[in-house]
């Protein structure tokens, strides 16, 4: 049976239907609050090291909630996590109103963490829900509107969240983003599905009860043993060490180096996201004919040509030249992207899903950390355009490591043990 379209599956699978609703509201917000948040961190101090001290205050909450937020999504119903996390979000983001006429960044750090220790415990659920509430033809399908719909919402949020700061004022935004949270949980508490939102998994033992991160470690060693799982993680690492410095840069290029202000930064942000959803598109079609050599292939490549582009970016003189850049190098980051999380969602069983998922967002963000700060005292120091191709050339030794696993026969296609291939695969018109 071949699997459905975009607009099929919205119109014959309600539970996705209401995550998808979810999703396109509340993400939209996310991105009206980050670009009023650094916009407003440098309209008061025109400092790239608050920029940093802003985006290390947002990683380290995340990084501190991954392990606990995976051994949770592991053990209890994975629906009511997602819903509290919204709620929690919802309750946060209203807050940055009092930051607001304020010079002081301290409320925007401390707001800023708050947000981000909530969010590993929605992200990962919804990695971690999605083949439950779709069937074996309707996966492949999801995993990539799930994906393509976090992109375009990164590409309408920012170009709208710089134009509401621009137009309407920072508190209109801050209510929007926390409007956006209260219909997400809206959208989650409609789900249903007979088996509940439970990980399938054996009884735990007394030991699991009373040590939880025993179950942590298991789910790691699970990850270390699993060559090509643990390839995937390190992708998302190496990613992470130009990205985390992108992080601090797109403020600075939108400010800073091309004077464009809010609307600057929106649309660096926005083509950004255009670029994900070209690169989207592509994979969903080129995708389900790649074999596992060609998959391993595939990564190689987009690695290459995302650090390539990313110096390119850098070093644009003109403002449209630098907007064609970034999308190219984002375009690149989200073919990798759909083709890595395809065989998370193949190979990973159901009972390690939300620890799988919620490590790798952790190890993430512990290297954006690091890029984070570099980037942000370097900026002291150095120019933008210098710091961006460091980054650039950083995010391209992905490749390199990709490349020695794969030399060295590392990359070899382990059991699967999660959902069948079948489901993940898909063959036909999207627009049917």
């Amino acid at each position: 049976m071949a699997a459905p379209g975009f607009l099929q599956l919205l119109k014959q699978n309600p539970n996705y239907r209401y995550t998808w609703m979810g999703q396109v509201v509340s993400e939209v917000g996310d991105h009206f609050n980050t670009i009023a948040v650094f916009s407003l961190a440098l309209a008061n101090t025109g400092s790239g090291l608050v920029v940093s001290a802003l985006m290390l205050s947002r990683a380290i909450p995340a990084v501190m909630a991954g392990p606990l937020a995976g051994i949770l999504l592991d053990r209890l119903d994975r629906k009511q996590i997602m819903i509290w996390s919204d709620l929690i979000r919802a309750a946060v983001a209203v807050l940055f109103i009092f930051a607001v006429g304020r010079n002081d960044p301290n409320v925007l750090y401390l707001l800023s963490g708050l947000l981000m220790f909530a969010s590993p415990f929605f992200t990962s659920g919804r990695a971690s829900i999605l083949p439950t509430i779709t069937s074996r033809e309707e996966l492949h399908t999801a995993n990539t509107l799930t994906q393509t719909t976090q992109w375009t919402a990164l590409t309408l949020g920012s170009f709208l969240g710089g134009a509401s700061v621009v137009h309407f004022g920072y508190e209109w935004a801050f209510v929007f983003n926390s409007l956006s949270f209260l219909f997400s949980a809206w959208s989650i508490s409609r789900l249903r599905v007979e088996r509940g939102f439970r990980a399938v998994r054996e009884a735990l033992t007394e030991n699991e009860v009373v040590r939880p991160w025993s179950e942590y470690a298991q789910g790691l060693r699970y990850m270390i043993g699993t060559p090509l799982l643990l390839a995937i993680g390190l992708v998302h690492v190496g990613w992470a060490t130009g990205g985390g410095a992108a992080q601090v840069l797109f403020p600075l290029f939108g400010e800073v180096v091309f004077r464009g202000g809010p609307g600057g930064i929106g649309a660096l942000w926005g083509c950004a996201g255009v670029g994900l959803l070209l690169g989207g598109a592509l994979v969903y079609r080129l995708g389900p004919r790649l074999s596992f050599e060609g998959y391993r292939r595939a990564v190689t490549v987009c690695y290459i040509i995302h650090g390539s582009s990313y110096v390119l970016f850098a070093l644009s003189p003109q403002f449209w030249q630098a907007l064609v850049f970034i999308a190219i190098s984002r375009g690149a980051v989200a073919v990798s992207s759909v083709l890595n999380f395809s065989q998370l969602l193949r190979h990973v069983p159901d009972n390690f899903r939300g620890r799988v998922f919620s490590t790798i967002e952790s190890l993430t963000w512990s290297m954006m950390m690091v890029s984070m700060t570099g980037a942000g005292f370097a900026s002291e120091r150095v120019s933008p355009r210098a710091i961006g191709v460091a980054a650039g050339c950083l995010s391209s030794l992905t490749a390199v490591m990709w490349s020695w696993f794969h030399l060295t026969g590392r990359l070899v296609e382990p059991e699967r043990a999660g959902v069948d291939p079948k489901e993940v695969e898909v063959h036909g018109d999207p627009e049917r």
